[in-house]
């Protein structure tokens, strides 16, 4: 089985468009199907889901919520390595995002008006998590970890069973560790539905976080647009790598493989202004995955990637720019020059010894990411994703004999009167 990977050399700026294409993921043939199940969920509560969990999941659940016994004996069932790398990537991530506190500042925009901001967290959030046969514990960590450090009284994790309804102990573990309120066994759409309109057992919440598959992006997408906040829009996730000739073809291969095995519709590009590194590259690619686990899903992702070999590190920054990638790998004589010139990204990894993997789980930043070119107008998630910022401002009395003038010319200018007559009648005192 082998990978075929495509190389291009030297696109016209007229092809770049078709060379950034990425794997279709329309879901919008899928909302009659979702739109069903989330009315029902909506209308049925616990017993609809239960049905939904039977169908989809093949379990017959007779509680919902995990207890807390379930939890605590989570720990006993996991190696210690997992336990304790676990606890190292919680500290990192703790420490990144603890940074980003907000503070406020008032700001006396002329004298007597001041003005500020006061940063309030979301009180109750939804966090979905994928299980199955990779149940992403790591996700755990950058949902519930920001989500605890901002503030947010309620957090309430949905993540579907095993086939005997119990929840993977990592998933279990992690949560625990990241301040988890309440963690339900419910998966897919009925899991996106419960946290939407809450049920007998599962609380409303008022923004849902999370990947999942095309089922339960639908249902976020139809939520999305008039019941529930949710985090971003997204799709098959993706990497683009910036490399020159000082790169090291095996590490390079490293990236590319490891974003290809996510899923068959990922996708993974190299942009590099030297043939021989593209080929060799090319080469190490199919080495490397001759002894992968995940080949045949490897290869179809494969399919969808290839490498581009472009005339200088200018032209691949431009070109990654328009790409717009969920990631981006720099590895190149000069980094910092490369990395200065990012304009849009989800998260970019400086140097060789900066892999994609170390920011998935452990290096500190988020991998909830931006994908299919949405990086050019969203940010990953980091802690204002679970925070609501409003204004305050006080004017005195000698504020608003200087600010009210303006504030009256400009009402009716666009002719709303009561505007004009709120500032006014203050302005006249005792003379009402």
């Amino acid at each position: 089985m082998t990978a075929q990977i495509k190389i291009i050399k030297y696109p016209a700026r007229t092809e770049w468009e078709a060379l950034q294409q990425r794997p279709a993921l329309d879901v919008s043939a899928l909302f009659g199907t979702a739109q069903a199940i989330l009315d029902e969920v909506r209308t049925g509560g616990d017993a609809a889901v239960r049905r939904y969990e039977e169908q989809f999941d093949h379990v017959s659940l007779n509680r919902l919520e995990v207890i807390p016994e379930e939890i605590r004996a989570a720990g006993s069932l996991l190696p210690d390595d997992l336990k304790q790398a676990i606890r190292v990537a919680h500290g990192n991530i703790s420490a990144f995002h603890a940074a980003q506190r907000f503070a406020g500042v008032k700001v006396e925009t002329m004298p007597g008006v001041t003005c500020w901001q006061k940063a309030v967290p979301i009180e109750k959030v939804g966090l979905y998590v994928p299980g199955g046969t990779a149940p992403l514990f790591s996700t755990v960590l950058m949902l519930a970890v920001p989500a605890r450090i901002a503030g947010c009284s309620e957090i309430t994790l949905c993540t579907p069973p095993d086939r005997d309804g119990t929840v993977h102990a990592a998933i279990l573990f992690s949560a625990q560790l990241a301040g988890v309120s309440r963690i339900f066994r419910i998966g897919g759409i009925q899991a996106i539905a419960a946290m939407t309109y809450g049920t007998e057992s599962v609380p409303q919440v008022y923004k849902i976080f999370g990947p999942g598959n095309q089922y339960v992006m639908a249902a976020k997408q139809l939520v999305g647009m008039r019941d529930v906040a949710t985090d971003m829009p997204a799709g098959p996730s993706e990497v683009a790598i910036i490399a020159d000739e000082t790169a090291h073809p095996a590490f390079i291969a490293s990236d590319f493989l490891s974003q290809a095995e996510h899923g068959a519709d990922s996708q993974s590009l190299l942009l590099t202004d030297s043939e021989r590194l593209a080929d060799a590259v090319a080469e190490e690619i199919e080495r490397q995955l001759a002894r992968l686990p995940r080949r045949e899903l490897t290869v179809k992702s494969l399919a969808n990637s290839r490498i581009i070999v472009m005339r200088d590190v200018d032209e691949m920054i431009a070109f990654s720019n328009l790409y717009a990638p969920e990631h981006l790998i720099i590895q190149t004589a000069d980094t910092a020059y490369a990395g200065a010139r990012v304009l849009n990204a989800g998260s970019v990894f400086l140097g060789a010894y900066s892999p994609e993997s170390a920011g998935d789980y452990a290096s500190g930043t988020n991998h909830t990411l931006p994908t299919n070119g949405y990086a050019r107008a969203y940010s990953g998630v980091n802690l204002d994703s679970f925070i609501k910022k409003i204004t305050f401002q006080e004017i005195t009395k000698e504020g608003l004999a200087a600010l009210g003038e303006t504030v009256e010319t400009m009402a009716a200018g666009e002719r709303l009167e009561a505007h004009r007559n709120a500032v006014g009648i203050r302005l006249k005192g005792d003379k009402i």
